[in-house]
């Protein structure tokens, strides 16, 4: 437990440290405080205006990092508020297809006809949201496999196509920046052996 002596031991060496001997040590242990508590410490005029300057700063220094902490837990908390708002518009195309469909259980053609162009919007949306928020669609440069980008959960024989090409794609993958959020998932080529 920390008390006023080791609190001024601790700043007086910080101190000493600073002014003296850039190697000295902080004790945490109570009885070093009461045995160097007699010590006293003279500083010049010059290096007690050095240290009130320096600790100013530091000063200055905290308050700009709380000031700036605030910000970003500001700006991190309004960006979750707009992706769920972005989210909650899909939901509400989601909900009115059902909604729709739960009304009219004898639907006609036509709107069975318009049912893939209207999930296409939803689901052009959902990607556009994702967009925004930097998560992407994983693009293959070519038909070979990557495995920092896709995970085979299938194999399928064919002796027309060289061993490990993708032959389906199970499950589209995305990236967030840099980094595979989630990995593509394959049906790859195996060669039948002959």
């Amino acid at each position: 437990m920390f008390n006023l002596q080791t609190i001024y031991l601790k700043i007086t060496c910080w101190l000493e440290s600073r002014i003296f001997a850039p190697k000295a040590e902080i004790s945490l242990y109570e009885e070093d405080v009461k045995s160097s508590s007699d010590s006293f410490y003279r500083l010049t005029q010059e290096q007690r205006e050095s240290l009130l300057q320096e600790l100013s700063i530091l000063l200055k220094q905290n308050v700009l990092l709380h000031q700036s902490l605030r910000e970003q837990k500001t700006q991190s908390a309004s960006d979750v508020e707009d992706l769920f708002l972005e989210l909650l518009e899909v939901s509400d195309a989601l909900e009115s297809l059902l909604t729709y469909l739960k009304n009219n259980p004898d639907v006609n053609q036509a709107f069975i006809q318009r049912l893939p162009r209207s999930l296409g919007v939803v689901h052009h949306k959902l990607l556009t949201v994702l967009s925004k928020h930097h998560v992407l669609p994983i693009e293959l440069q070519s038909e070979q496999l990557d495995f920092n980008l896709c995970r085979v959960v299938d194999r399928e024989l064919r002796s027309d196509l060289e061993d490990q090409t993708i032959v389906h794609v199970v499950r589209q993958g995305f990236i967030l920046g840099e980094k595979v959020l989630r990995p593509m998932e394959v049906i790859t080529s195996i060669k039948s052996k002959q």
